[in-house]
């Protein structure tokens, strides 16, 4: 219970500092135009009524908690799933490219990061260019994919999956280079003393060693690949989606279905990487791990 006690407590208390901050900014964000609004109305609320109309715009510039929190909980549970505006709906068709993304990505990652470990030439020559290739901001290449794949009659799932790649690869590799050469030099040494092949170490010991490596890095990658997936959806006209959604919001200033759809692509994000977490821990089990 203590230690319970002591996970959850922090975390509340930064919960309850977050959404008071966010209560402020709401008031401070809304208080110009609505006081526009009671000017033209010729009416002179209270500071509490003037509070209370901030935080119950239709349209605000900033939504208040509460009001995103009704968004979320009628689009999410109170919708059918195969309705326009299900946040479910929306939520399921980003996380279809966001799982292909992440598992190109998973798969390319692991790939690089053998191929470095194992060929000196990839490690000075492959390296800087992966890293190299996360300086360049997502938003100037998803167009430049999109509109490539489009001329060669590519469309749909697979240039939002691609996008995902581009941003889920990066940790992984990284991640998998970092546990490929994580075993000691003493275990190496014993390895090649058993006369065992570059097979049988990097099968016996340096796969076994990367494992914890390879889960922490995929964390990252499946929200990075999320985020891909999102915002893929951005410049193709996509009419579902979180991407679609956030673009919607901000043609019609649907501010608060856009928090709303943000609320849900945190949540995606928040039980992917939990998933990931179990996975990782089921398979370091299996393998005869202990737990932290």
């Amino acid at each position: 219970m203590d230690r319970l006690r002591d996970r959850v407590v922090p975390v509340i208390t930064i919960l309850v500092v977050i959404v008071a901050a966010w209560y402020a900014f709401a008031v401070y964000m809304n208080a110009p135009f609505q006081r526009d609004l009671d000017r033209r109305a010729g009416e002179t609320p209270t500071t509490m009524e003037f509070i209370g109309k901030t935080l119950s715009q239709p349209k605000p510039t900033m939504p208040a908690p509460h009001q995103v929190a009704q968004n979320f909980f009628e689009n999410t549970f109170l919708r059918k799933v195969t309705s326009a505006r299900s946040l479910v709906y929306h939520s399921w068709v980003t996380l279809s490219s966001t799982l292909l993304g992440f598992t190109f990505g998973t798969a390319l990652g692991i790939l690089i990061a053998v191929g470095i470990v194992h060929v000196i030439a990839l490690d000075r020559s492959l390296m800087p260019w992966i890293i190299a290739s996360q300086t360049i901001p997502i938003l100037a290449v998803a167009p430049m994919i999109i509109v490539v794949l489009a001329a060669i009659g590519i469309t749909g799932l697979i240039p939002k999956a691609l996008i995902s790649t581009y941003l889920s690869f990066f940790p992984v590799a990284v991640g998998m280079v970092k546990g490929l050469r994580s075993p000691d030099l003493m275990h190496l040494d014993l390895m090649h003393t058993y006369n065992a092949s570059k097979s049988q170490t990097f099968w016996k010991l340096r796969v076994p060693a990367s494992v914890p490596f390879l889960f922490a890095s995929m964390k990252v990658a499946v929200a990075a690949s999320l985020v891909g997936a999102i915002v893929g959806e951005l410049p193709t006209g996509a009419v579902a989606g979180i991407g679609a959604k956030l673009l919607a919001g901000s043609y019609y200033s649907q501010t608060i279905d856009m928090w709303a759809a943000l609320v849900a692509g945190s949540v995606v994000a928040a039980m992917l990487v939990v998933l990931v977490g179990i996975v990782g821990r089921l398979v370091e089990r299996s393998m005869g791990g202990r737990p932290a």
